[in-house]
């Protein structure tokens, strides 16, 4: 069914909160059952929405996905809740009212705009898709801050809005495009387009090469709970990690930062050169894969005191306890050894470590092919990096390093 309106009758509602906790290993049972009663087709449609909506928990959280309507892309490419908010709050803050969601998807940026209290047109080409944003809007009580309008967003006049925003669609019929200028709508089309109004944000994949950010724009990359989500180029806002009130509603110029959820906590960039690579001290610190994706680990080492162990790799090492640093994960490490497998095997069958974490950056070896051959049993824990320390293939073995409090 590529029709939302039965969905929404009273029949498709009542087979919708039947279905909100169902099994779907018990579809097909279920499908039965449910056909004796109601047309076939509303049935397949609601339990598709229903195996959507268990999907979409992950990233509107229940209280919303189960009262919103979403497409297998929608849920598959939509911005998670709290990216969504926190970057609508960016652009609250600085006195943002109307912005044009240009690409808008099923909906979840336009969402966290209004409840932000902008004003929103929600613009996508794709019916169904402008069919979902229409029925989201009215099941969160939002009707009266969004407009959606189903059109191609490179004909739609912007001229009246504060502000756009573009999520280009970064997937094609053979999956994933890398390539900035065969998104949907291109990224230089987009650049234009936010060239146009006093404030722009353009959501972008986070492997977007930086000679690829205009010099009237800023990168921020953002991760949610550790996974690296998008990258956002920003125009006419603050630099990253500035107050709201720098220079509102002009281009600030090229800067890079990295914004950590839930925090939010940023890191913004200073033009640092490359850490020095020094021997492994006491402590090693994981940075958040934004801050690497943006670049700025310098950043981190400084504020660490620290330096790299190899200077192709992003491990930063440090005499200093700093288990509360937001950026990055500490590790005291224990046991700083040439890759061995044997010796390994047998180091941790002297420690009783059964619980292994095997991490790796610079190493061609797997961690479950690692765990397959070392065989860890007993009642303790460790964490092993394999890497490489001032380009010698190497085992650091150690224990996370809990934050205070």
């Amino acid at each position: 069914m590529n029709d939302l309106t039965p969905l929404l009758t009273a029949e498709g509602q009542a087979l919708l909160a039947e279905l909100r906790d169902f099994d779907p290993a018990r579809e097909l049972a279920i499908a039965t059952r449910l056909r004796r009663e109601h047309p076939a087709d509303l049935v397949s449609a609601a339990i598709g929405q229903a195996r959507l909506r268990q999907r979409a928990v992950a990233k509107f959280g229940a209280e919303d996905a189960y009262r919103m309507y979403f497409t297998p892309n929608g849920v598959e490419q939509s911005t998670r809740k709290s990216v969504a908010e926190y970057r609508a709050g960016r652009l609250a803050a600085l006195g943002v009212r109307t912005v044009a969601d240009l690409c808008s998807g099923i909906g979840g940026d336009a969402i966290a705009f209004a409840r932000a209290g902008i004003r929103v047109l929600a613009v996508d080409r794709d019916p169904l898709t402008a069919a979902a944003v229409r029925a989201n809007a009215a099941a969160l009580g939002l009707t009266s801050l969004i407009e959606v309008r189903c059109a191609d967003v490179m004909a739609t006049d912007v001229s009246e809005y504060d502000a756009v925003f573009v999520d280009p669609a970064r997937r094609g019929g053979r999956g994933r495009v890398f390539d900035p200028e065969a998104y949907s709508p291109p990224l230089s089309w987009a650049i234009e387009a936010a060239r146009t109004r006093p404030y722009a944000a353009l959501k972008i994949a986070p492997g977007v090469p930086h000679e690829l950010i205009p010099d009237d724009f800023h990168a921020e990359w953002i991760s949610d709970e550790g996974d690296v989500k998008e990258a956002v180029l920003w125009r006419g806002t603050p630099a990253t990690g500035a107050a709201p009130d720098t220079a509102p509603g002009t281009a600030t110029g090229a800067g890079i930062g990295a914004t950590l959820l839930p925090g939010p906590y940023t890191l913004t960039g200073r033009g640092l050169p490359d850490p020095p690579v020094r021997p492994v001290g006491r402590y090693l610190y994981e940075p958040d894969g934004a801050v690497i994706r943006a670049h700025l680990v310098a950043e981190a080492a400084e504020e660490l005191n620290g330096g790299l162990i190899d200077e192709t790799i992003a491990y930063i090492t440090s005499d200093e306890p700093h288990p509360d640093h937001p950026f990055t994960t500490a590790y005291e490490i224990t046991d700083e050894l040439p890759f061995h497998l044997k010796r390994l095997k047998a180091l941790l069958r002297e420690r009783e470590v059964g619980t292994l974490t095997v991490k790796k950056r610079g190493s061609a070896v797997e961690p479950e092919e690692l765990r397959r051959r070392v065989k860890p049993q007993g009642p303790n824990a460790a964490t092993v990096f394999l890497t490489r320390v001032s380009g010698a293939p190497t085992m650091l073995i150690g224990r996370p390093v809990r934050a205070k409090g």
